[in-house]
């Protein structure tokens, strides 16, 4: 398990998926502000990557987060889009509705970094969300990532479109938090 302060991204269990399902991918307005596609329904024993307690592929590495005071099942974070020869990858994740505004995403962002750039040895790791999602804006620039740009109307979210900001820090620019 990869640790920081406050959480541990751990392999995803097959007793999380319940739970997932039902408090973060259930929930139309949340997912269709997270993910790059339309909201549908996820049946529980259908092939959808997010449902599998282990996956091979090579370019997505799924992680359940725990709280490391409890270890309860808190949400899920992603490096996705690994790119091994330019060493690239993106950053995301979810976090169950009573674990948010906690601080966690911070830690997580954090954690992931570390797994990004130590880890796995990329050069450049990059965020994109919605212009309003100010937790996870805060989150990356709290670990240095920068904004590099916004792509104005570029994602359809319940009926209309919005702004997206991309953020991304470079292997050269990254020191681990304290």
């Amino acid at each position: 398990m990869l640790t920081g302060s406050t959480v541990g991204l751990r392999a995803r269990h097959e007793e999380d998926v319940p739970i997932l399902l039902t408090e973060l991918w259930d929930d139309v307005v949340n997912s269709s502000r997270a993910e790059g596609s339309p909201w549908r329904p996820v049946s529980p024993g259908s092939d959808d990557p997010r449902l599998k307690a282990d996956t091979t592929e090579d370019d997505v590495v799924r992680f359940s987060i725990v709280e490391l005071a409890g270890g309860s099942l808190i949400g899920v974070a992603t490096l996705w889009g690994i790119d091994t020869h330019n060493r690239f990858a993106h950053i995301g994740l979810g976090l169950l509705p009573a674990a948010r505004g906690h601080g966690y995403g911070t830690d997580v962002v954090a954690v992931l970094s570390h797994y990004g750039f130590v880890v796995r040895g990329l050069n450049r790791l990059q965020i994109e969300t919605l212009a309003d999602n100010a937790a996870m804006l805060a989150a990356a620039e709290r670990n240095g990532f920068v904004r590099e740009g916004v792509t104005r109307s570029s994602a359809w979210v319940m009926g209309e479109f919005l702004d997206e900001v991309i953020l991304g820090r470079l292997a050269a620019d990254y020191q681990p938090r304290a």
